[in-house]
């Protein structure tokens, strides 16, 4: 890790930024409902849990961020689109980002690119997912935009995608399509978090990324797993055993011996 005073080489700070002195970063509005709040966690948390991000060509690690309800910043003077999950690749958190303005929201020009993959949720129909966001993600060159609509609210299809082209946005006949190794996103029906619904998840090949709940579930289990292995084996090394000196004590008692 980079300790806070020695710059990251990865930022150049002899590089002068714009002026964002007039730029609001947050609102503090709370989010739509308590589904909402848990899809948004549900399309973060697990990438950090239990996803280590895409293979490059020699076999290493591609770094991301992933985030929920942050503001997305193409030029100074523009309102930002804030949708309720972000991830991009190749990229990485400035280490003043706790603590300076300029780096605790997704500036493009700080980022030098545009997210891969912005999320919509539906909640209600006045959000302009289809139009407002829609135009405003293309004009922003995000590669893929992701509408999920679990009750129908806009169109008979909960999941809707596009991906960019030279002409803007064209649907994808599934988010499955994404150019991003091993990374889909897919409709998935479960408990989450203690609700039950229709959740839109991560996958990564044919299993969804797990949550920190759901790994530490299946560590449980597997030390389980592996605790009634041992037990099973430790009796039936016990029954063997005793099944050897049954035989020994018989053959003494006939006046023979179990040597060989």
């Amino acid at each position: 890790m980079i300790p806070p005073n020695d710059p990251d080489p990865r930022w150049d700070t002899s590089i002068e930024g714009p002026d964002i002195s007039h730029i609001v970063i947050e609102d503090d509005e709370p989010v739509d409902n308590i589904y909402s709040e848990k899809q948004q966690r549900l399309l973060t948390e697990p990438l950090y849990s239990s996803w280590a991000g895409p293979v490059d060509e020699d076999g290493r690690r591609r770094p991301f961020i992933a985030t929920a309800n942050v503001g997305v910043f193409m030029t100074t003077h523009e309102p930002p689109l804030v949708p309720d999950a972000l991830l991009s690749v190749d990229v990485h958190l400035h280490p003043e980002a706790a603590r300076e303005k300029k780096h605790q929201t997704y500036f493009i020009w700080e980022f030098g690119k545009p997210p891969d993959v912005v999320i919509e949720v539906v909640s209600n129909k006045k959000g302009g997912e289809l139009t407002r966001r829609k135009r405003g993600y293309e004009k922003m060159g995000v590669p893929y935009f992701i509408v999920w609509d679990p009750e129908r609210l806009l169109r008979e299809r909960e999941l809707m995608a596009y991906a960019i082209s030279p002409v803007g946005y064209i649907p994808m006949t599934s988010a499955e399509l994404m150019r991003l190794p091993g990374l889909s996103l897919r409709p998935w029906e479960g408990v989450y978090e203690g609700m039950q619904a229709r959740w839109l998840r991560y996958f990564d090949g044919d299993e969804p990324i797990a949550t920190g709940a759901e790994r530490a579930e299946a560590e449980r289990e597997r030390a389980e797993a592996e605790k009634a292995r041992a037990e099973a084996e430790k009796a039936r090394a016990e029954a063997e055993k005793a099944r050897a000196d049954r035989l020994a004590a018989l053959l003494r008692e006939h006046g023979l011996s179990d040597e060989r």
